[in-house]
């Protein structure tokens, strides 16, 4: 697109998403698609009603047009006030409440959509509102002032991600009584005090660049403070590299090189690495090297950074003994975008070389198994692993297309291929499809053609482990998972499948085994993780260490249905009762239909007497 193309507008925005969509999701996706459709069809209409557009839509998120920034905060309350009225109607948990941010800004439009800065505010303005409130930028803030009843309480300016100058920020008031109000705003700095700002940003930039290329010592980690034992093996997380572009749709990008240097390294043997869920749960956090270090229980850490534009590219690496208090290796890549595969092999190899340099004698096969040297392939398949892990309809959609877009330029790319067929095999698990059954089988042939195409690539095994795990074809399932982890035996979600097919496979002794080890390897794992443990050990009759477990599930997630189903079941095995009933009635509380027959049934046990062990149980503690 030349400067002649370009159609530049001035325009409101209206950004909203859904505060704590992931929890409702992982809580119950089917009733949080549909309400998220209502809600959507709700916010839309209005949108209209106010003269605005609707731009897009992905997920939880909605971005629209309008030409008066009046019209958008007309819209904005409106949406509100609805909103607040259906959410009175449904349990707490299960409300969907938005957050809204508003900004007047230039855009740039083409074919039906927009960017540029004044998209990226908006959203960034949202990000900062209250559940069921609204949040407007300065810029729009000045065009309402008092033409409308609202009141506004100044923020303050607030810095925020890939925007270079500070945004004013306002809560916007829409109680009657706080009209016309304006509190908290504060009379402009002056131009003195803004240029001794200047120059203390520029200090701390100069600070920020000492401390990177010339490397002095830090507070170090303490091994008596880890929550875990060092293992005896080289160990490291690897943050979320920052994304310093201008664009944060590039996010995808960041955050799929951090988990294909991640992938790399579980590849190796002698080499501890944490997982992906673990490392990202630090991702937009301020965290020293040390309480990393501390909380994961390794000596290593490696953080870095991205800068992607047009067809160039920006890493910098930094790899940290965080118990020595220094850092080991460092590194900047100044490169063209196409370089990108030649980059990540160079990384992981520095962070072998340097963690263990025999192992560079040995180590002979690639790093990455991305399978195609075909650029555009390779990123439209990490826009669609970033779709996928957000496990909801709209955005296994997406995730299709994008697969279907990378294997479109690369028809053998296993890796692409592989991703097409867990969406499918997602949307099955979920009855997404009108057939889950067919959507099933198309997971399967894919599949088999990522097998075939790179029979070492460990994801696609994971998945023919789950395909045959769902056929209640448990030795061939195990057999899968077992080659999965064999090709990459430092990975949590390999070792986690696999502890999970011995556990439906009724060998729960070996899935307790496996499930530890992934849990190790993932100290902040998802949910699924802690009950699939739970269920283990109340095959073995461990009824203590299981309420433990599920317990910890609902650490991470308080409205976890399978944990609560869990603790009602195991506390009804040791004649619990009135824990049990306590269990039961919060099982209905999430899900009042709730069916112990169908739920279990579902579950792929080998032994028809565990099924019904359990359904005894939970029909003991209330569950019918």
């Amino acid at each position: 697109m030349n400067e002649k193309e370009v159609k530049r507008q001035l325009s409101a925005l209206l950004s909203a998403d859904v505060k704590g969509y992931s929890r409702l999701m992982e809580e119950d996706e089917v009733t949080t698609v549909r309400t998220l459709e209502e809600y959507r069809g709700v916010i839309s209409g209005l949108i209209e009603k106010h003269r605005g557009r609707v731009v897009d839509s992905p997920g939880d998120n909605l971005l629209a047009q309008f030409t008066s920034v009046i019209d958008a905060m007309e819209a904005a309350v409106e949406i509100q006030k609805e909103l607040k009225a259906k959410n009175a109607d449904l349990p707490e948990n299960r409300r969907m409440e938005f957050r809204i941010g508003i900004n007047l800004g230039d855009v740039i439009a083409e074919g039906g959509r927009i960017y540029g800065d004044g998209v990226n505010i908006a959203a960034r303005v949202e990000s900062l509102s209250d559940s069921g409130g609204i949040s407007v930028s300065g810029t729009a803030y000045d065009q309402i002032a008092k033409k409308l009843p609202l009141g506004y309480e100044f923020l303050g300016e607030q810095t925020v991600k890939n925007i270079e100058k500070p945004v004013r920020v306002y809560r916007v008031l829409m109680d009657p009584e706080a009209a016309g109000k304006v509190i908290g705003e504060k009379r402009p700095i002056s131009r003195h005090w803004r240029w001794a700002a200047v120059a203390l940003i520029v200090v701390a930039g100069a600070l920020v660049i000492w401390n990177f290329y010339f490397r002095h010592p830090f507070e170090p980690a303490s091994v008596d403070k880890m929550a875990f034992p060092l293992p005896d093996k080289p160990s490291i997380a690897v943050l979320p590299f920052n994304n310093l572009s201008d664009d944060p749709e590039q996010e995808y990008f960041s955050d799929g090189l951090t988990e294909e240097i991640i992938t790399a390294l579980s590849q190796v043997p002698k080499v501890f690495v944490i997982a992906r869920n673990s490392t990202f749960s630090y991702k937009g956090k301020s965290v020293k090297v040390n309480q990393v270090a501390e909380e994961l229980g390794v000596r290593y850490v490696l953080e870095g950074s991205v800068r992607k534009a047009e067809d160039r590219v920006r890493i910098t690496a930094q790899l940290i003994d965080a118990i020595k208090g220094h850092h080991l290796w460092a590194e900047r890549y100044d490169r063209e975008l196409k370089d990108i595969f030649a980059i990540q092999d160079e990384i992981t190899k520095e962070i072998i070389a340097a963690l263990q340099p025999k192992l560079m004698k040995t180590q002979q096969a690639a790093f990455f198994g991305k399978g195609t040297d075909n650029l555009q392939a390779y990123l439209k398949w990490l826009q669609a692993n970033e779709y996928f892990l957000k496990v909801n309809k709209d955005d296994n959609v997406l995730a299709r297309q994008k697969a279907e877009e990378a294997i479109a330029l690369d028809p053998d790319y296993a890796a692409a291929i592989t991703t097409l067929a867990w969406a499918h095999a997602v949307e099955a698990r979920f009855s997404w499809s009108k057939s889950p059954k067919q959507s099933l089988v198309r997971a399967e042939e894919l599949a088999r053609k990522a097998i075939t195409l790179d029979d070492t690539y460990s994801d696609a095994h994971r998945l023919w482990g789950y395909i045959y795990l769902q056929k209640r074809q448990y030795d061939e399932a195990i057999a899968s998972q077992e080659k999965a982890v064999a090709l990459s035996p430092n990975w949590s979600k390999a070792l986690a499948h696999l502890g999970m097919g011995l556990v439906y496979a009724c060998r729960p002794e070996e899935g307790i085994r496996e499930l530890q080890k992934a849990i190790r390897l993932n100290p902040v794992p998802p949910t699924y993780y802690f009950f699939k443990l739970g269920r283990a050990y109340r095959m073995t009759g461990q009824y203590e260490e299981a309420i433990s477990a599920f317990k910890k599930a609902l650490h991470g997630s308080p409205n976890s249905l399978g944990a609560w189903i869990g603790l009602a079941s195991t506390y009804s095995l040791l004649g619990q009762e009135e824990e049990a009933s306590e269990a039961a009635a919060k099982v209905l509380k999430i899900h009042p239909k709730f069916s112990s027959e169908r739920f279990i049934y579902a579950l792929p046990f080998k032994k028809q007497s565990e099924n019904e062990r359990v359904i005894d149980a939970l029909q003991k503690a209330g569950l019918k």
